[in-house]
């Protein structure tokens, strides 16, 4: 099979399970669009598609914790991918796992954690606020410097009726997650869902900060009245 035959989705992707090379241990799955498959190549690191965010990232460019890539393998159809990887620090997961397979369901269906943590997410990826004004940074310098194939940009130059039209959609997507037994689908849809709302808030002129300070003015109202 050569690479030229490989079946992307129609949406452009393609799903990567991530194995650790040494171990055999799953650490993830992910998924790549030709560009990340060509950035892995070229640079021996692993490249995704990042879908909540509608761009490529560098596994690790965050927490350090980059993934060297030692072998790349195309299932049978080509429709899906196997990466072996020498995962560098402690663990892939962003909650702080060695892997992202940590939830174990029992017959009911309820899901617990069957490994400990390996590193402190907060410490590594930075407090929820910090995290929120970075994708906020982000969301406005594509504004103010839009580039060709942005999702961003192309949502600002569409409008505000557009982005409101999203926000509807993906609070649909949010509703019909949240009725599933797994999490992960409830995480990623409302990833999507705080995006767009970031985008919003940037349309009209609303900071991370703006809301963070209303959220602390509630906690002390609540706190005063007890």
């Amino acid at each position: 099979m050569e690479w030229s035959q490989l079946r992307f989705q129609n949406n452009g992707l393609i799903p990567v399970v991530v194995q650790d090379v040494h171990s055999g241990e799953v650490l993830m799955l992910a998924h790549m669009n030709r560009e990340a498959l060509q950035r892995t190549l070229e640079t021996g690191k692993a490249w995704y598609w990042s879908r909540s965010r509608q761009k490529l990232w560098l596994k690790g460019e965050e927490s350090g914790h980059y993934q060297h890539v030692r072998a790349i393998i195309a299932d049978c159809d080509g429709d899906s991918l196997l990466l072996k990887v020498e995962q560098e620090g402690p663990g892939a997961c962003h909650e702080g796992y060695r892997s992202c397979f940590h939830y174990e369901l029992n017959r009911e269906g309820e899901p617990s954690p069957n490994a400990d943590q390996v590193f402190d997410p907060e410490a590594v990826y930075g407090r929820g606020e910090d995290v929120f004004e970075q994708l906020y940074n982000v969301i406005i310098d594509r504004r103010d410097h839009p580039k060709e194939g942005s999702y961003t940009a192309y949502l600002f130059r569409e409008g505000l009726d557009k982005i409101l039209k999203k926000i509807g959609e993906e609070s649909a997507e949010v509703i019909i997650a949240a009725k599933n037994d797994t999490k992960q689908p409830l995480l990623e849809e409302t990833a999507d869902l705080v995006y767009h709302l970031t985008v919003l808030m940037a349309e009209r002129g609303i900071t991370p900060k703006q809301v963070f300070q209303v959220l602390r003015n509630r906690r002390k109202d609540a706190q005063a009245a007890h």
